[in-house]
């Protein structure tokens, strides 16, 4: 017990030697951290044309279905249900037999009648031949008329038989049923063996055999509001519409369900002459190429047009857009390379150009958008500004703070 308390206040005298030479020395001085950079630089002004867009489907512009004309049975289907055909393709055969006996029956009747006029013709010119001799009484003058009206009824005859032939000539080739078009032919409707219905009845009695659409080019049928007419019809003031149409041709570009950026261009080539008293739109309509048959009758698509003439429009990279619930805003910082608090401004914006936001309000073209950094950014906090394209500076220095 006696050699402990010696310890104890030894190491007690050190301690508090040693904490009155720390109160000598001076507490080093703390860094804050610097202003993070941002970068900045000034919206990009490019004339940019306003346009509509409206949603529509594709139309083939050669719809043809394939009829029987005449009655027989089917013989034959000369294509692959969906193949592409070509105009004047074979495509079914009806039996032809029955057709090429009423043929052959018709061209007899037509020799036939025909060697009746030959007779017809002799007898009458030997008729003509013995009234014009006065002297001789071997015909009346009414046996000269019954051979005249003989002659014009074997010619008459004549005349329906040749008709006949035609006819059944006719009927014989309808046995054949060529592509009237060009384009894709849907799956067939009946299968060979089959008695079809032919005629002059129509498509209420006639059988329907298949279906062709032509590919290239194709249509594109939208509708759109009669304000927007109104607004296409005063664009299109600078020049007459052409060949009397309500709006003369105008350039328009599409794209597909699953693409962006429009990349088919194509031409908007007709406008309905009424506008819809139900629906207040009126029809409009735009012919595109199709040489790799992408697009098919029925497709949807979307379609752009213009709608106003080049304007200068402020642009500013989608990067630099922030968004506060439903509002859009950009950070501005005021000039110099303080650091700074940057700006809020609420902007209204249009579609991309270039990879670039059009921006129709709530900016001013000697702004300095921030354009990269803004995670950097918080409230109340202040940021360095570096112009775009310039090389990094060095961060400002904070003030030391003491204690």
């Amino acid at each position: 017990m006696t050699v402990a308390f010696p310890r104890l206040a030894s190491l007690t005298i050190l301690v508090a030697t040693l904490g009155l030479a720390g109160c000598g020395q001076p507490q080093q001085a703390q860094q804050a951290p610097p202003a993070p950079p941002v970068t900045v630089a000034k919206p990009q002004v490019k004339p940019v044309t306003d346009y509509d867009e409206y949603v529509g489907r594709f139309a083939a512009v050669d719809l043809v279905r394939i009829y029987a004309r005449v009655s027989g049975y089917l013989a034959s289907i000369n294509f692959t249900d969906g193949q592409l055909v070509k105009q004047g393709d074979l495509l079914f055969t009806v039996d032809k037999r029955p057709f090429q006996i009423a043929l052959e029956q018709a061209q007899a009747n037509l020799a036939k009648s025909q060697a009746d006029l030959d007779f017809a013709i002799s007898d009458l010119q030997r008729a003509q031949t013995l009234l014009q001799d006065r002297a001789s009484t071997a015909i009346s003058k009414q046996t000269f008329d019954q051979r005249q009206q003989t002659e014009r009824s074997a010619r008459a005859q004549v005349a329906a038989n040749e008709a006949a032939v035609r006819a059944a000539q006719l009927d014989l080739e309808f046995t054949e049923l060529r592509a009237p078009v060009s384009g894709r032919i849907g799956d067939r409707q009946v299968s060979v063996g089959n008695l079809v219905t032919g005629g002059t009845g129509g498509v209420n009695t006639n059988t329907l055999l298949a279906t062709i659409v032509s590919i290239d080019p194709i249509y594109f049928d939208f509708t759109f509001d009669e304000a927007s007419f109104l607004r296409y019809q005063r664009l299109a003031k600078g020049g007459a519409p052409s060949d009397g149409q309500v709006l003369p041709p105008m350039p328009v570009k599409l794209e597909l369900i699953d693409e962006t950026g429009f990349p088919h261009a194509g031409t908007m080539d007709f406008v309905n002459n009424t506008i819809s008293e139900t629906t207040g739109t009126i029809r409009g309509r735009a012919k595109f190429s199709n040489p790799n048959g992408t697009f098919t009758p029925g497709m949807f698509g979307r379609v752009q047009l213009p709608a106003s003439e080049p304007k200068d429009t402020l642009l500013v990279p989608d990067v630099a857009i922030g968004t506060e619930q439903t509002r859009k805003f950009v950070y501005v910082m005021g000039p110099g390379s303080e650091p700074q608090a940057p700006q809020m401004k609420y902007v209204t914006l249009g579609r991309v150009v270039d990879g670039l936001r059009v921006i129709k309000s709530g900016l001013d073209p000697n702004d300095r958008v921030v354009v990269n950094g803004l995670m950097r950014i918080r409230p109340g906090s202040k940021v360095v500004a570096q112009e775009e394209g310039a090389a990094p500076a060095a961060a400002a220095p904070a003030k030391a703070a003491t204690n």
